[in-house]
């Protein structure tokens, strides 16, 4: 059975910090790519970042230079390390894992990030 639950996440004013972690379990996380994504209410779920599990990062332009992904296959773990933050990173994130046989995607349950001004 296919588990992320994200961890973290918060209140922080603009400029600060934060981070954003996913525990998953169920899948072979080594051999996969993990991404996060991103919702504002109303609008469609974007991608934030990803990394595969030979390390390769991409990122969403509005989030290049301040968002950092990592992972730790020991732990199973993704983390979304996110600094000089804005209002509008102000989300819910969710932690996802697309499985190749069928690109079926999974999800967290998210967490929020809240970013004033």
């Amino acid at each position: 059975q296919v588990q992320l639950v994200e961890s973290g996440g918060g209140l922080v004013q603009a400029g600060g910090s934060l981070s954003v972690s996913c525990a998953a379990s169920g899948i072979l996380f080594s051999m996969n790519t993990m991404r996060w994504y991103r919702q504002v209410t109303g609008k469609q779920r974007e991608l934030v970042a990803s990394m595969t599990s030979n390390g390769n990062t991409n990122y969403a332009d509005s989030v290049k230079g301040r968002f950092t992904i990592s992972r730790d296959n020991a732990k199973n773990t993704v983390t979304l390390q996110m600094n000089s933050l804005k209002p509008e990173d102000t989300a819910v994130y969710y932690c996802n894992w697309r499985r190749p046989l069928d690109s079926r995607d999974y999800w967290g349950q998210g967490t929020q990030v809240t970013v004033s001004s």
